[in-house]
């Protein structure tokens, strides 16, 4: 049954979209049998705070298709406030290639389907409309106290135009910022080299972002293309409104900085079934954290304890995303995350 909708405390603007997960080891757009999944890093956190039960909205845009539908059904059943959310009558929704290495390991090899006119958007998150989100964005804004974003938006000029109009929205209404950088090269150019990092270009349209951002979340990679440096200590630093960030190394441990405080973090040991939303995951377990203890974003040495309780409890969302098959149907629960950290002490 639908559950019912709570005034949104974060909002996650950007891409809804199918993950097509090729066999382990194998090439999605060719070999079978592959495995469609709802994702998108922006869909994926909002379910996954839905599930621990912090209110959440989604703001984005998605065709009227069968994967738009799948998501509008998932939206209702987890309780997803889709008040912001457009409907593109002539674009689709998009589908991403997946590939997954023997050990479960992920990375993206471009997309399928989508119109093909040269030059035009070729998938409905692309076209997101700045001027609907402005006035969906107004009665959200009054309640929230995050929004958080991605970088893929920035790639389609329309998409770029809603995402910082947005931020300047937030910002005017005093909601924070949260970035997950969640670089992708072929959103950008899909023939690009997944592997690739940002060029000038798109690291200059990342600054505006990174400078307003409460809470910034990278990979390491990402880290070191965009600061030389995988101490998030020294990321903060970096930036002139010393946001807390938290830099993740997929099994190695993370390094975060909250206000006073710094430090390292173990993953948690687990059997990888798939990689695949780990970090969305861990993204929404620490929202989830923040919205009820909002004073970890500037912590002191007296919330030392509460700060790595809080990061234990993302971790754990993120670890046990990993032992199921996509982003989100394996999203945990406060009582499944409490009992594996129970069982992990």
């Amino acid at each position: 049954m639908p559950r019912p909708e709570s005034p949104p405390q974060v909002l996650c603007l950007g891409e809804a979209l199918l993950d097509r997960l090729g066999p382990p080891g194998g090439d999605p757009a060719t070999d079978h049998p592959c495995t469609d999944r709802l994702g998108g890093a922006p869909a994926n956190v909002a379910c996954g705070l839905a599930r621990l039960g912090t209110p959440a909205a989604f703001l984005g845009r998605l065709g009227r298709d069968p994967i738009g539908a799948a998501f509008a059904a998932l939206f209702a059943a987890r309780g997803v406030n889709t008040r912001a959310l457009q409907w593109d009558e002539r674009l689709p929704s998009r589908i991403v290639l997946v590939r997954r290495d023997a050990a479960g390991e992920r990375s993206f090899g471009g997309f399928a389907g989508g119109l093909t006119e040269p030059g035009a958007a070729r998938f409905a998150d692309q076209a997101l409309d700045a001027e609907g989100l402005t006035a969906a964005l107004r009665p959200l804004l009054a309640q929230a106290r995050w929004l958080l974003v991605g970088t893929i938006p920035l790639a389609s000029p329309a998409a770029a135009s809603a995402l910082q109009l947005a931020c300047r929205q937030a910002a005017a209404a005093g909601v924070a910022l949260a970035l997950d950088v969640n670089w992708r090269p072929t959103f950008w150019d899909a023939a690009a080299d997944p592997a690739s990092g940002p060029d000038p270009l798109a690291i200059a349209a990342m600054r505006p972002l990174l400078e307003q951002a409460a809470l910034i979340k990278c990979a390491r990679e990402e880290a070191e293309w965009l600061f030389g440096s995988v101490d998030a200590a020294a990321l903060s630093a970096a930036l002139p409104q010393r946001p807390a960030v938290v830099v993740s190394d997929g099994g190695a441990p993370l390094s975060w900085c909250f206000g006073a405080l710094s430090g390292g973090l173990p993953a948690f040991p687990v059997t990888l079934a798939d990689s695949t939303g780990a970090g969305d995951a861990f993204t929404a377990g620490l929202l989830h954290r923040l919205c009820a203890e909002p004073q970890l974003l500037t912590a002191q040495q007296a919330e030392a304890s509460s700060m790595v309780a809080a990061l234990r409890f993302a971790a754990a969302c993120g670890a046990l995303v990993c032992q199921g098959t996509g982003a989100i149907d394996p999203q945990p629960d406060p009582a499944r995350v409490q009992a594996f950290l129970s069982a992990a002490t």
